[in-house]
């Protein structure tokens, strides 16, 4: 019997591991030059694959703010490229000691940073994710197995020939870099059944896509969240840093996962600052839901529902919730939040403090943009998402996220009595 693309390439990577595992990290750094190198002389033949998904895309009927998600240029190829020159430049954490210990039996201990082996990571629009997923799984010395969504396949695959092109002028194995092309749901469902195969799977997209393989997988799974993120402008909001912040959350790019959704604010705040913060929404196209309270300041908004306050837009609409207590806003990030990025913008210490301490998410900023949960900014280099759950990782996922541990135990004849 014939195998399935995803198991062939998922046996591949898993041979490519082991070589993978013995390299040094010049070697691969070697590698990840060559790969950035590659991307910038054959930028063109990307560009015109991306065209195929952008038509493809209009065709279909895409909406403008996933366009941008899936669309390519000169500049955001360059930045891909310097995505992988940020990640040679960073400590390479695999066999760093995290620990060790002498024990009275004369048995030396340590734990060391292991790569985790074979990753899977299934991914929707953003091409650039092809390229910082491979980057920082083979940094790590882990092989990988990609899946990226249906939109993007011409560009995806025509960025892995590209990327295989360099490795094979490099000491990492080609196989240990991999993508399956087939685009229906069924190759999905068969990577979360790949246990044996695949060492983890990481989802990163929307929330459908998340909870399908949450649910689903038989592989051990790292949970990156879909982001309802908040800001919270308290009664003692500086209203010129309030307005700042949240046109920067919203707009400055709205179809990336830290963006922000929702717009909570109290009513002292509201009754003062509300209509005229509107109106900066408003000349920056977007649309305002809210509740009865925002509606009688803003005339223009409708109203929004249960629904709308728990839906990741990714677009130009806003929610705008008016409360009376910090409470009543950490009420609500409770019911609709994702765990992903929250923000409060307050002078006042202690409600500052209340909100960080009691608000449970990945990152929670106090008078700063939601917009900087993101592994350049907090200076992890290229991420492989933003982790929502609390084992093993959460947050921005850089090198180290994509590592296990391992015990080595040194002795001289030692037997246990």
């Amino acid at each position: 019997m014939n195998k399935s693309e995803v198991r062939e390439k998922a046996t591949l990577a898993k041979a490519a591991a082991t070589v993978l595992n013995r390299l040094d990290t010049h070697q691969k750094n070697e590698a990840l030059q060559l790969m950035a190198q590659a991307l910038r002389q054959e930028q063109e033949l990307i560009l015109s694959a991306n065209l195929e998904d952008l038509e493809r895309g209009r065709q279909q009927g895409t909406v403008p703010s996933l366009l941008d998600r899936l669309a390519l240029n000169p500049e955001r190829i360059n930045a891909m490229a310097e995505g992988l020159e940020q990640i040679i430049d960073l400590p390479d954490p695999i066999g760093d000691v995290l620990e060790a210990l002498d024990r009275p039996n004369g048995l030396t201990i340590d734990k060391v940073r292991v790569p985790l082996g074979v990753i899977g990571i299934i991914y929707e629009a953003r091409p650039n994710v092809t390229v910082d997923a491979a980057g920082l799984c083979l940094k790590t010395g882990n092989a990988v197995v990609l899946r990226g969504g249906s939109s993007a396949i011409s560009s995806n695959r025509q960025i892995i020939e590209v990327l295989h092109r360099a490795l094979a002028l490099s000491a990492i194995p080609v196989d240990a870099l991999q993508i399956i092309e087939d685009p229906n749901r069924a190759s999905v469902d068969e990577m979360l059944k790949l246990k044996g195969l695949l060492d983890v799977v990481i989802p990163r997209g929307g929330r459908s896509l998340i909870q399908n393989v949450v649910e689903n997988a038989t592989v051990p799974v790292i949970e990156t969240g879909a982001g309802v993120c908040h800001t919270y402008l308290d009664a003692s909001a500086d209203p010129t840093m309030a307005s700042d912040i949240s046109l920067n959350a919203k707009v400055q790019r709205p179809s990336v996962c830290n963006s922000m959704e929702t717009l909570i604010v109290h009513q002292d705040f509201a009754a003062r600052h509300l209509a005229s913060l509107a109106e900066q929404f408003k000349e920056s196209n977007v649309e305002i839901r809210g509740c009865e309270e925002t509606l009688a300041i803003i005339p223009w908004a409708t109203l929004a529902t249960e629904e709308d306050y728990s839906t990741e837009y990714n677009d130009y609409i806003l929610n705008v919730q008016i409360v009376n207590t910090i409470q009543e806003a950490l009420d609500h990030i409770a019911q609709h939040g994702t765990q992903h990025s929250e923000c409060i913008v307050t002078e006042d210490k202690d409600q500052a403090a209340l909100f960080i301490q009691e608000v449970d998410a990945a990152a929670v900023y106090h008078n700063a943009s939601t917009r900087f949960t993101d592994g350049f900014e907090f200076g992890f280099g290229a991420e492989i998402g933003i982790s929502t759950q609390k084992l093993h990782a959460r947050g921005p996922m850089g090198l180290p996220s994509l590592t296990s541990t391992k015990y080595r135990i040194y002795g001289n004849g030692q037997i246990r009595r």
